[in-house]
């Protein structure tokens, strides 16, 4: 009777064990399948909110669109409602000028749709468009300052207006003789002009000058190097190249500059890591691989100057190219 009723009372056992197993299976299922749907509630309810934002800013509204796609842009999932998203904010951003919420939405864009030939549009659209208002509150604001001044002499420079430039550059420096990058300009408006003894000496006191303000601007080194390249003073121009790579390790001009220079100088395996870091930055230019064939050549690596010759011969036949050339530097660093 007693071995009965224990068989009995562990069977009951092993029933409540399954049974409460059971209970607990179905209630982490039940559980798990409420998140889910909450999940999917959730980005419903984004997805909503979003397109509701973005109806409104097709339609004008844009205060209440930004109001919305700021709160839903970050979460939504869906990469087309993101587009469509980011899009509506950087319209509704330019019609309301609060050129943070442009900036943080072309930056998604060009993240996460990088070569769409809309994106790339909107963006050289709007951020040329945020340029000119932020010039114009400039002037506005501060019509005396140096910078807006400055800024002015840059349109006429940009216009072709050199003579005039330069006129508002001299009165630039007559109330600020330490604004950076003037001496600079005048520089490169002398180069524009048929070039002479004289107006290269006057862009090499320029650029001096520039130096003397600015000690560490490459561009000012650059153009010093590119002037002494001209003039074949070799070891000049590689002091001068050697200075505006230290000073802005991300420019490739000056690369070029110094393999040019290192390698007339006929110090080739010098030319070499200049010019592969020239290359790696501008994979379209055939002149780096023409310089580094030759410092090859020169160094007795005849495997390597056949790489790059045949590289630059691949270059050539899409961008035909006489001889190397400097591109100038656009702007002061």
């Amino acid at each position: 009777m007693v071995s009965q009723r224990a068989h009995s009372l562990s069977e009951f056992r092993i029933v409540l064990v399954f049974s409460v197993a059971a209970f607990v299976c179905a209630s982490v299922a039940a559980s798990s399948a409420a998140q889910v749907s909450k999940k999917a509630s959730v980005a419903e309810s984004l997805s909503a909110a979003a397109e509701r934002g973005i109806n409104l800013a097709s339609r004008g509204h844009c205060p209440e669109a930004l109001s919305i796609l700021k709160k839903t842009m970050p979460q939504i999932a869906d990469k087309d409602l993101r587009y469509d998203a980011a899009m509506a904010s950087a319209q509704c951003g330019m019609s309301v000028d609060q050129a943070d919420v442009v900036v943080e939405a072309l930056v998604l864009l060009n993240r996460e749709f990088p070569g769409n030939p809309k994106v790339l549009y909107v963006t050289t659209r709007y951020f040329s468009e945020l340029a000119n208002r932020t010039a114009q509150k400039l002037v506005q604001t501060a019509p005396s300052s140096a910078e807006a001044q400055v800024l002015v002499a840059e349109a006429f420079q940009a216009q072709g207006r050199g003579d005039e430039a330069a006129a508002k550059y001299r009165q630039i420096l007559e109330k600020y003789p330490s604004q950076p990058g003037v001496h600079y300009q005048l520089g490169r408006i002398l180069l524009s002009k048929p070039l002479s003894q004289e107006t290269t000496e006057d862009a090499k006191k320029e650029f001096e000058a520039e130096l003397k303000i600015n000690p560490s601007s490459p561009a000012a080194e650059f153009m010093l190097g590119d002037l002494a390249w001209r003039a074949h003073n070799l070891n000049e121009a590689i002091e001068h190249f050697s200075r505006a790579t230290q000073f802005d390790e991300e420019l490739p001009q000056p690369y070029l500059g110094l393999g040019l220079a290192l390698n007339a100088a006929g110090k080739y395996s010098e030319a070499i890591p200049a010019l592969k870091k020239y290359v790696e930055m501008d994979p379209t230019d055939a002149a780096g691989y023409y310089q580094l064939a030759i410092a090859y050549a020169r160094t007795g690596n005849k495997q390597e100057a056949d790489r790059f010759m045949a590289l630059q011969h691949e270059l050539e036949k899409k961008k035909p190219q006489l001889m190397p050339t400097f591109q100038d530097l656009s702007q002061p660093h």
